[in-house]
């Protein structure tokens, strides 16, 4: 049975303006950080409005970006119209790739983890696609390493945090599932952002490589 389809109307124009204004306060440099040294083809899961796709380097022969919210896939549609590589935007849900086995040299993941409504199905679909060897590259607010800010992301995803931001659980491992999902895990940068100490749930990332063994 295929996923239900995604609808967050509101989240999704609130998300599309508040990323746009986080390119220029720190994540656009962390976008080209992820996505330096790519070659080949790439599958983006998860796109959101496109704010990848002006990273992308010369040396990406294609994007297949899949997005499953409508009013992100129709921004993502505009940014690609836009990009200097060429970008294909299609529905579709991280939990069911629209991709043959093994047809990617590389896979990205960024900032989407943390909403899939099951983050081990998902990255199975990721490694599937990925050809043996190929890369994940992945961009994810991540849980805290400090046991006070664990406490405070764990309370907001028992409280309203999920439902006011399309699915995002602060909480999340993603690093962990993602070298339970079967990766070889090569590379691993942890940052905040905002960098502040307020313990804002979602400020600690991580961004990273990791290989389909």
């Amino acid at each position: 049975m295929p996923p239900a389809p995604v609808r967050h109307p509101l989240f999704a124009r609130f998300y599309a303006r508040l990323g746009a204004r986080m390119e220029s306060a720190g994540v656009g440099e962390h976008r080209d950080k992820l996505l330096a040294g790519l070659t080949g083809s790439v599958l983006e899961a998860g796109a959101g409005s496109g704010l990848n796709f002006a990273h992308y380097p010369l040396t990406v022969t294609r994007v297949l970006a899949v997005e499953p919210e409508p009013h992100l896939r129709e921004l993502a549609e505009r940014a690609a119209r836009q990009a200097a590589v060429a970008i294909t935007v299609a529905d579709g849900t991280a939990e069911l790739l629209p991709a043959d086995d093994g047809s990617f040299d590389a896979v990205v993941a960024s900032l989407m983890l943390c909403s899939v409504p099951d983050p081990a199905v998902a990255l199975a679909e990721m490694r599937r696609v990925l050809r043996p060897g190929g890369e994940l590259r992945f961009m994810e607010h991540v849980s805290a390493e400090s046991p006070g800010q664990r406490r405070i992301q764990r309370w907001a995803d028992a409280t309203v945090w999920p439902a006011c931001f399309g699915g995002c659980h602060a909480s999340r491992d993603s690093v962990a599932s993602i070298a339970a999902a079967g990766f070889r895990i090569t590379e691993v940068t942890r940052y905040r952002l905002p960098e502040s100490k307020i313990p804002w749930p979602t400020a600690p990332h991580t961004r990273g490589i990791a290989i389909r063994t």
